[in-house]
């Protein structure tokens, strides 16, 4: 799974531009400026591509916590 691309797909669904690339520290709501709709589908995405569901533990607020709980 791709991250950047899932991120993107998300974003694409409410016209914002792409981002070119991901960093760890990227913060998921002032960042990558999702709202809570667009984390449920994040979380969705995920989940059906790598049957993680990155949210289960609780609320996650960065690209770094999300790579940190999907399998290298």
């Amino acid at each position: 799974m791709n991250l950047l691309e899932t991120i993107n797909q998300v974003r694409a669904n409410k016209r914002r531009a792409p981002l070119s690339r991901l960093s760890p520290q990227l913060r998921l709501r002032e960042d990558c400026e999702l709202d809570s709709l667009d984390l449920a589908e994040l979380t969705v995405r995920i989940e059906d591509a790598s049957g993680v569901d990155v949210f289960a533990e609780g609320i996650v607020s960065t690209v770094g916590e999300i790579q940190a709980k999907l399998p290298q």
